[in-house]
């Protein structure tokens, strides 16, 4: 009995030495000879380096994709041209036009140098054989939960352009370009919660090529969705815009004009501005029929036209200041307000001079509307000769009348009223 006993408590005691031995191979503790703290054992942490080194791999692995998509982009362009190819400039950063439900950004871009390609590609260069390509990546995404209808029409110009420049098909495989995806085989149906992504090109001859450079910007229209098939006057929100730098100044120019209203002069990248003066957040209002009217600010800049545009402000031999006068309009009524159809007038020098509104200055066109029950920003923009700005005006009240209100077909909607407001 004794010797059964001994044995069951010796099989015990060898049972607690192998799991105490089994316990010390997956984590190990020594103590260092020097300061006598306790030392984890370094195979986990081993393998949390090796993780890592993963982790930073894949990482790699996916950047390393992502700029690789322009690089097959441009290398079946080469092989398609018979061309040579050199990469002037690329951006990544993302800009976002948002509509009613729909949005539409442009991802990342690049511009190439395209030279001694194949004369059969000369016509969309301008019938030369050497020039550049802007490589665009454009995503479209319907948020709603309805289908829409968008034909990716991104024309794009510059000062001093000739003519719109468009996708030309043939310079990137069909299957990557926007244009086939979305496209009137398929009616440009986005179907609801969609989101569709391609590749556009803009192709510039080697004259148009120095001068988007020298011009470091180009504009791109971002036209809006459209609510029903095979119709284009259901539009859904509205056109925008996007500005592209082509090198580091157009970068450099694109966040100094950051700071303005977004009127053609800065939009259209007419000239140079320089703030005078500025007023934000201002909150009067006033109420026209059943529109709430309210001034949020303005801006005075001093305004320096580019060679190209320096005609149309050539009765201004003293100089030119650019009033921006900012509004919010609160539509409560039953029809749609149209921003291209609203006027108004500034009073200046004690209300013994004025002028009107420079709507040629502006972004807006016929489908640009405030709905019913909605709200939406509308500027004014008045042209100023600088040197009575600055001897007699400058010091003196403003006064800026607006108003009425009127429908898309013109018809006024506010039984004549104006709102006045003074700066």
């Amino acid at each position: 009995m004794l010797r059964k006993l001994w044995m069951v408590l010796a099989a015990l005691l060898l049972t607690l030495v192998i799991v105490s031995g089994c316990g010390n191979e997956t984590k190990e503790t020594t103590v260092d000879e020097d300061t006598n703290a306790p030392v984890e054992n370094e195979e986990k942490e081993t393998e949390e380096a090796e993780e890592d080194t993963e982790k930073d791999t894949e990482k790699e692995e996916t950047t390393a994709k992502s700029s690789a998509d322009f690089s097959e982009l441009i290398k079946y362009m080469e092989e398609e041209t018979e061309g040579t190819t050199k990469v002037l400039y690329e951006n990544d950063q993302p800009q976002v036009h948002k509509m009613e439900g729909v949005t539409v950004s442009v991802d990342a871009y690049t511009l190439i140098e395209l030279n001694d390609f194949h004369t059969d590609f000369a016509i969309p260069f301008n019938d030369q054989t050497d020039g550049g390509v802007i490589i665009t990546q454009y995503t479209v995404t319907n948020e709603s939960d309805k289908d829409v209808y968008y034909m990716p029409a991104f024309y794009l110009s510059f000062t001093g352009a000739q003519k719109a420049y468009n996708n030309h098909r043939y310079l990137l495989p069909a299957e990557e370009q926007l244009v086939e995806k979305l496209a009137p085989g398929n009616d440009y149906l986005l179907k609801a919660g969609e989101t569709v992504t391609g590749y556009y090109t803009y192709p510039f001859g080697k004259d148009d090529l120095q001068t988007i450079l020298d011009a470091s910007t180009v504009a791109v229209e971002v036209p809006a969705a459209q609510a029903v098939k095979g119709e284009f006057g259901n539009p859904i929100g509205k056109d925008g815009s996007f500005t592209l730098s082509l090198n580091e100044e157009g970068a450099e120019k694109i966040a100094y004009n950051e700071a303005f209203y977004k009127d053609k002069a800065t939009t259209d990248d007419m000239g140079e501005k320089k703030m005078l003066k500025e007023e934000k957040g201002i909150g009067k209002s006033e109420t026209l029929g059943d529109v709430t009217v309210i001034l949020d600010g303005y801006q005075f800049t001093e305004f320096t036209p580019n060679e190209i545009e320096a005609p149309r402000f050539e009765n201004f031999k003293n100089g030119i200041v650019l009033l921006t006068v900012k509004f919010d309009l609160d539509n409560k009524g039953s029809e749609a307000v149209s921003l291209t159809m609203m006027s108004s007038k500034l009073t200046v020098n004690d209300g013994t001079q004025y002028m009107l509104s420079e709507g040629m200055l502006l972004n807006y066109g016929y489908n640009d509307l405030i709905d019913a029950g909605k709200s939406g920003e509308l500027l004014q923009i008045f042209v100023l000769d600088q040197e009575q700005y600055e001897k007699i005006w400058k010091n003196k009240a403003f006064e800026i009348e607006i108003g009425p209100i009127k429908n898309q077909e013109a018809k006024d909607i506010s039984k004549g009223k104006r709102a006045t407001f003074e700066l």
